[in-house]
């Protein structure tokens, strides 16, 4: 609560440095705040008396804002962003190195991979294990740079891995 906004008649002011002003009444609080170019900014509303300082309440909410984006960012750089690459259950080996080329890029910057391969029907889904297969040899191809989060498993008629970057040991 700012200013006007305050409800109670008595206040505990804090000054702008931080130096304790006393107990005051709302309106002897806000002279005192007008008076020194400032805001009567409730810190403690739920105290007896409430605590209030004076501050510019738009620099406050300013930097308050940076702050919170700021953490928002790091908390983004933090997580992990997941790239998709599709296989297929009959890859040609070209492809398939051309695959693990692209892969090993984003692995080195710390990327998740989701590998999936989709099954058309019919007879592609009485030979899953071939989809397996090649989730798998694609798995071991990378195996120096990443490891399995999540082994290959069919929903519907997709089949998905997830594969995580491994943690480089730092020596020194």
């Amino acid at each position: 609560m700012v200013n006007n906004a305050i409800r109670s008649n008595e206040v505990f002011v804090i000054g702008p440095n931080g130096e304790q002003l006393g107990i005051k009444t709302k309106q002897d609080a806000l002279v005192l705040a007008q008076a020194a170019g400032f805001d009567l900014v409730a810190v403690n509303s739920n105290a007896v008396p409430p605590v209030c300082k004076l501050m510019d309440y738009n620099k406050y909410r300013y930097e308050k804002n940076k702050k919170t984006k700021e953490a928002n960012k790091k908390q983004r750089a933090k997580n992990l962003s997941i790239k998709e690459f599709r296989l297929s259950p009959s890859i040609d080996q070209h492809d398939f190195s051309t695959k693990l080329r692209n892969v090993t890029k984003y692995l080195e910057k710390n990327n998740k991979i989701k590998v999936w391969i989709r099954f058309k029907g019919g007879r592609a889904l009485a030979h899953v294990d071939l989809g397996k297969d090649v989730l798998i040899r694609f798995a071991d191809a990378l195996k120096d740079l990443c490891e399995i989060e999540k082994e290959p498993k069919l929903e519907g008629r997709v089949m998905t891995m997830v594969l995580i970057p491994k943690v480089k040991n730092k020596e020194g």
